[in-house]
């Protein structure tokens, strides 16, 4: 742990907590191990933790009455899931979790992070702040996928990746059928809308590495 001690402090549900409030909560934070494909806990589970991903991914799902899985979202390296049971009661995670893929995590106990908040008027504020900010881009990601079409809704995929890993080259974090899921398309539309941007000249397809080849092109396509 006190090897990532200083990255972990970083993280927006932390950054506010000072050298002792740390000290009192670093006992109530565990590292889980998960293998790819192992599970977490299931929809309805008692929530008596919440998550920081330290290394892999993890998968937020629901599944349909016919059995059909739904992916609510994807959560890699540096960021957490489930900090929403801090505000319910009961607490009860509303999502399934799974690893996507080899994982560690810090496990953050419940009780413990909201004593630090109840006793720390500064903290709590600095913590809702961030909370909030987060969900407003949660709400701007809701309106690109209620609103635009399947290429727009690619081309500003491609783009927020595209400034991620700052080259022109981008390797897709996720399998393609992943991508498509969590942007609400299916396999073959997400396929179809790679090949429309490359006829327009955007993007050069090449298995999992998408080349862009024209940034203005990619934006224009992303706008509704």
């Amino acid at each position: 742990m006190h090897g990532d001690e200083q990255a972990l402090r970083k993280h927006y549900l932390l950054a506010a907590v000072d050298d002792a409030q740390w000290h009192a909560l670093s006992p109530y934070l565990h590292v889980r191990r998960l293998q790819a494909g192992q599970r977490l806990f299931l929809q309805g589970d008692r929530a008596d933790v919440f998550y920081i991903v330290r290394q892999g991914t993890m998968k937020l799902f629901r599944v349909s009455p016919q059995g059909g899985e739904k992916i609510m979202r994807l959560v890699r390296a540096g960021q957490s899931f489930a900090e929403s049971v801090l505000f319910t009661e009961p607490p009860r995670y509303p999502v399934n979790a799974q690893a996507v893929e080899a994982c560690e995590l810090i496990a953050v106990e419940r009780e413990a992070y909201l004593g630090i908040l109840s006793a720390s008027f500064d903290t709590c504020r600095a913590v809702m702040a961030q909370m909030t900010q987060r969900i407003h881009a949660h709400w701007n990601e809701i309106e690109a996928l209620s609103l635009h079409g399947a290429v727009p809704r690619l081309a500003r995929y491609l783009l927020d990746q595209y400034a991620q890993q700052d080259s022109t080259r981008i390797t897709l974090p996720f399998p393609k059928s992943q991508i498509a899921a969590q942007l609400g398309l299916a396999p073959e539309t997400l396929s179809r809308g790679l090949r429309a941007l490359a006829q327009r000249g955007a993007i050069r397809v090449r298995g999992a590495r998408i080349d862009v080849l024209d940034a203005e092109r990619l934006l224009d396509s992303g706008m509704i």
